[in-house]
């Protein structure tokens, strides 16, 4: 499985970016797919995910700015980002994973994009 994101950059507070991952190497119409991001020192954190159904779910800090969405024609997930804030500052990954107990793990990674939103 290879995982391509791209879409980072500065960004004001307010802002907005799109976030995408190219996934190749498996049957992407069967997967579930998430984002997650990391900031130095701390855990990774799933920001949000997606079935291969389109049911998606997303962590609090995020909810109501964030909309995650795939395209299985294009075998791509993507991440828009709305009213960013400065504690949007991270590393984000995108990833491909299942579901467990009603949570998502992801299992494989891509290179990280980095997001920095500041004035």
């Amino acid at each position: 499985v290879q995982l391509q994101a791209s879409g980072g950059g500065l960004v004001q507070p307010g802002g907005s970016l799109r976030l995408s991952c190219a996934a190749s190497g498996s049957v992407f119409s069967i997967k579930a797919m998430g984002w997650y991001r990391q900031v130095p020192g701390k855990q990774r954190e799933l920001v949000a995910d997606i079935s291969s159904g389109g049911s998606t779910n997303y962590a609090e800090s995020v909810k109501g700015r964030f909309t995650i969405f795939r395209d299985n024609a294009k075998n791509t997930v993507h991440l828009q980002m709305n009213s960013l804030k400065a504690e949007d500052t991270a590393v984000y990954f995108c990833s491909e994973g299942g579901y467990r107990s009603g949570s998502y793990r992801g299992l494989w990674w891509g290179q990280g994009t980095q997001v920095t939103v500041s004035s």
